[in-house]
């Protein structure tokens, strides 16, 4: 019986049918899917930075000096970012490590790694500026400049964590605040350089309740009032909120942002501390 709109398909044709739908939509799947590597990734910015993503759907790719044993990730790679810059040898075989996990792009990079080496204008030394600027300046660029073709494959994100010290900072800060403005200005330079390319964006958070602040703060419930109630909204920010800002600007919803720094700092870097 002929039935019109309807053909005789054999048995091969059944199986080669699917085996293309089926290739089609493994391809289509790994185009979707995203995945971030995010630096400094064991800091209290840091876990909470792979938690977001991780929760968002997004294959993480976490690397630090040491595992945070909390840490939410698919995978983790060890690293030290002094080593990456200044050894040519170590940072080969690291590009090698990383490039394995991020065959088919990098949807997101996250430079979020930074070293904080207080000193006042007399004390502070050259090997300390070595050391600041290598890690927070240097490092975030050569990891762009080296990812860039997986960046630029899938229309890519970098996520740039500066700090409220790009434009207010204190005493013996010196080196840590030039840094991070001089990370701040690269944001800013690479989105304009790299121009549709990839987006680079940059947060700069002000005082956050990681692990480590509050340990400096153990003991001293009046200082940590007295710092929270110097910013406008009358509180410091948690990790996750630092985290939520990164993942809105890698996500679609940002497509038209680029050489931004967005302040996530509760109001205090445009306030004036007078004395009345």
């Amino acid at each position: 019986m002929f039935i019109a709109g309807l053909h005789k398909i054999d048995s091969r044709q059944k199986r080669s049918g699917m085996t293309i739908v089926k290739t089609q939509k493994l391809h289509f799947k790994r185009l979707q899917m995203k995945n971030a590597l995010i630096t400094g990734a064991s800091g209290g910015i840091g876990t909470a930075l792979c938690s977001a993503y991780k929760q968002a759907g997004y294959v993480v790719i976490a690397t630090d000096m040491e595992k945070n044993p909390a840490l939410q990730c698919d995978v983790f790679i060890e690293c030290n970012l002094l080593l990456f810059v200044r050894d040519e040898s170590y940072r080969k075989t690291k590009i090698t490590e990383f490039k394995k996990q991020f065959t088919d792009g990098l949807t997101t990079l996250i430079n979020n790694a930074a070293t904080q080496i207080l000193g006042s204008t007399e004390k502070i030394t050259v090997q300390n500026w070595h050391d600041t600027l290598d890690v927070n300046l240097i490092a975030p660029f050569m990891l762009t400049q080296t990812f860039l073709k997986e960046l630029e494959q899938v229309k890519a994100s970098v996520v740039n964590i500066s700090s409220v010290h790009q434009t207010a900072t204190k005493p013996e800060f010196v080196a840590y605040a030039t840094s991070k403005s001089a990370l701040s200005g690269l944001t800013r330079s690479m989105a304009i350089d790299l121009g549709n390319k990839i987006r680079v964006n940059g947060i700069a958070p002000a005082a956050t309740a990681t692990p480590m602040l509050l340990a400096g703060f153990e003991g001293k419930k009046e200082k940590l009032a007295e710092l929270s109630a110097m910013h406008p909204i009358g509180r410091i920010a948690e990790p996750e909120e630092i985290a939520s800002v990164a993942l809105f600007l890698s996500s679609e919803h940002a497509n038209f942002i680029t050489g931004a720094v967005i302040s996530v700092d509760g109001g205090i870097s445009g306030r004036l501390h007078d004395p009345v």
